[in-house]
């Protein structure tokens, strides 16, 4: 495994990141290890699109039957001066 240094750390960032530790039952050095992870892990993996997140974000949503009054009419452009 890999080690590394970090080099003028702030005082008040190590101490919250021991508060961390403590708080999820961890030693400071695997709060940080895990950390590191998560900060990593999606690297290299391609995003969905916006357009898929947001059909992501809304499956399963929607009416829950088609309109009457729209079902198998042809689109058609908005008449606004009726």
């Amino acid at each position: 495994m890999a080690q590394f240094t970090v080099r003028n750390l702030e005082e008040d960032v190590k101490q919250r990141l021991k508060k961390r530790a403590i708080r999820h039952g961890t030693s400071l050095e695997d709060e940080v290890r895990q950390i590191l992870r998560n900060a990593v892990k999606d690297e290299g993996r391609a995003k969905a699109g916006l357009g898929s997140r947001i059909s992501a974000r809304f499956a399963g949503g929607g009416l829950p039957s088609d309109l009457p009054e729209l079902h198998g009419e042809a689109a058609r452009p908005a008449d606004f001066d009726a």
